[in-house]
C-alpha cells in the first residue's frame, strides 16, 4: 500500500481524517472511546456500500467514498441526530492502485468536513470494494426521530427534490446525456443533518429517501401502523426532472418517486405544526414541500391528478 503498508497508510492517511479527536486515540487502538455528554443518547447507524450494487465501477474513487459518507450521515439526519463521528471497515480491491486509494481518502476527507474519523479496520481482497461505516451521533434524551410515531390525521412533508439522483444514475451509465445538477445528485448526496436536527419535537416520525419515495413511506407507514396518501401532484421536482419527464406521463413519475439514492427527509407532523415547519422551508439548504397526510389502514397509495391512485409493481430498491 502507498507508503510502505497498511499500517503506514492508517497513519500517513486515515490518522489526519480524526482531525485530532481524543476518541479516536491516534487510531493506534483497536477501539475508539467516546464519551457521551450529559443529558444526550448516543445514537447509531452502520451501512455497507459494496462496488457494483451501491456505486458503479466506473465512478471515481472519490465519487465511491462521497456516496458511502454520504448515505451513512444521511441516516443520522433521520435521526435528527449532531453528528460526533464515524468508524470505518473497508476492504480494497487488490487491483487498486495507491493513486486509487488516496483519492478515496481524499474523496472522504472532503465529505465529512469536520466529523471525524474514530476508528475502523482495512484489508484487502480479490473482490470488488467494500465499504462499512458506523456513524455516531448525540440527540437530547427522549428526542430522537423514529419512523413509528406518525398518526392518522398528520401531514406528510418532504426536504428537497425527488428523482434527481435517479436520472443521475442513467446519466453516470451513459443513459442520458450528461447534466452536472442531476450527475452530482446521484454522486455526491448531500444529508440533511441541519434539517433532522431543527426537526426535533416538530416531526412526528422521519426517514431518509434511499430505496425510493414510495419505498420509504412505506417504512413509516409500516412502523406506525397507518396508511400514508401521497399527492402526485404536490410531489416536488427540479427543473431538470420537469424537462424529463415531458412526455413521460404517469409512467415516468412512477419511476421517479421509486427510484433511490435522494436522502431527503420525508417526515410527518401534527396538522396545526404546519406554520413551524413551512417556517423551516429555505433555511436549511432546501425548501420543504408537503406531500399528503397520514390515514388510517395501511400501506402507501400515490393519487393521481384525476383522484385516483397510481399502481405500482415495485415502490423502491430492495436488496432480496
Amino acid at each position: 500500500m502507498s507508503g510502505g503498508g497498511e499500517f503506514n497508510f492508517i497513519r500517513q492517511r486515515l490518522r489526519p481524517l480524526t482531525r485530532g479527536h481524543p476518541a479516536a486515540l491516534d487510531l493506534m487502538d483497536d477501539a475508539a472511546i467516546l464519551t457521551p455528554r450529559p443529558g444526550e443518547s448516543l445514537v447509531l447507524a452502520s451501512d455497507m456500500l459494496i462496488e457494483t450494487v451501491h456505486f458503479l465501477s466506473s465512478d471515481a474513487p472519490e465519487v465511491m467514498a462521497a456516496r458511502a459518507f454520504g448515505a451513512n450521515l444521511s441516516d443520522l439526519a433521520a435521526m435528527g441526530a449532531e453528528p460526533a463521528g464515524y468508524l470505518m471497515a473497508i476492504s480494497w480491491p487488490k487491483s487498486w492502485s495507491d493513486a486509487q486509494r488516496d483519492g478515496f481518502v481524499a474523496g472522504l476527507n472532503a465529505a465529512a468536513g469536520d466529523i471525524p474519523l474514530i476508528g475502523g479496520d482495512t484489508t484487502s481482497a480479490d473482490a470488488p470494494l467494500s465499504v462499512s461505516i458506523t456513524m455516531l451521533g448525540f440527540v437530547p434524551e427522549g428526542a430522537g426521530l423514529t419512523r413509528s410515531a406518525a398518526q392518522a390525521g398528520h401531514d406528510v412533508w418532504v426536504s428537497g427534490t425527488i428523482g434527481d439522483a435517479g436520472l443521475g444514475l442513467d446519466i453516470a451509465r451513459g443513459k442520458l446525456d450528461k447534466q452536472e445538477h442531476l450527475l452530482s445528485r446521484y454522486q455526491y448526496p448531500a444529508a440533511r443533518t441541519e434539517l433532522g436536527q431543527a426537526l426535533r419535537g416538530l416531526a412526528s416520525a422521519c426517514i431518509d429517501i434511499s430505496d425510493g419515495m414510495v419505498a420509504d413511506a412505506g417504512h413509516i407507514a409500516s412502523a406506525s401502523g397507518v396508511a400514508i396518501e401521497l399527492e402526485a401532484a404536490m410531489i416536488p421536482l427540479s427543473t431538470p426532472v420537469l424537462h424529463w419527464l415531458e412526455g413521460e406521463g404517469d409512467e415516468g413519475l412512477k419511476r421517479l418517486v421509486s427510484s433511490g439514492d435522494d436522502y431527503e427527509l420525508l417526515f410527518t407532523a401534527p396538522h396545526d405544526q404546519a406554520a413551524k415547519v413551512l417556517a423551516l422551508s429555505g433555511r436549511h439548504g432546501c425548501e420543504i414541500s408537503w406531500v399528503g397526510r397520514v390515514a388510517e389502514g395501511e400501506g402507501v397509495s400515490v393519487i393521481a391528478a384525476e383522484g385516483d391512485a397510481m399502481s405500482f409493481q415495485s415502490g423502491g430498491f430492495t436488496h432480496f
